[in-house]
């Protein structure tokens, strides 16, 4: 009885601990793009500034191209943070299923020591129940 709910505290906290790291891989990916959306409004008020668009043009701003590249160095990051998230996702539906399994077994063992316990309940209470109609 105590090792089953061991098992089950590890399983929750396994399945707590692979939440906690997708969480954590949604809320990174989150800030990339955040500051991936902020540099691009930081380039095209430099490009409106400077009013030159052109990144090829040689009075291009060294702000606005120095930034485009953080940008897509941010966009790079979330995109490779994908593999990661997906990973963690499966690693995740597989923590679960492992708890669940494991509390159903429990559940089916409780289910079977109740019945064992109700059986013998009704067998004592049978006995009763002959000795008083003896009686």
């Amino acid at each position: 009885m105590k090792s089953r709910d061991t098992l089950i505290r590890l399983r929750r906290f396994q399945v707590d601990e692979k939440r906690r790291r997708v969480t954590q891989i949604e809320m990174m990916m989150a800030d990339f793009n955040r500051m991936a959306t902020e540099l691009d409004r930081e380039v095209a008020m430099e490009e409106s500034r400077a009013g030159i668009t052109d990144v090829g043009h040689f009075a291009y701003p060294t702000y606005a191209r120095a930034a485009a590249t953080r940008r897509d160095n941010m966009r790079q990051s979330a995109q490779a943070l994908e593999g990661q998230l997906a990973e963690a996702k499966a690693e995740l539906g597989e923590a679960f299923e492992e708890l669940k399994k494991v509390e159903i077994l429990d559940d089916r063992e409780r289910s079977a020591e109740r019945a064992a316990e109700n059986a013998r309940d009704q067998a004592a209470m049978d006995g009763i129940g002959l000795n008083r109609a003896r009686a």
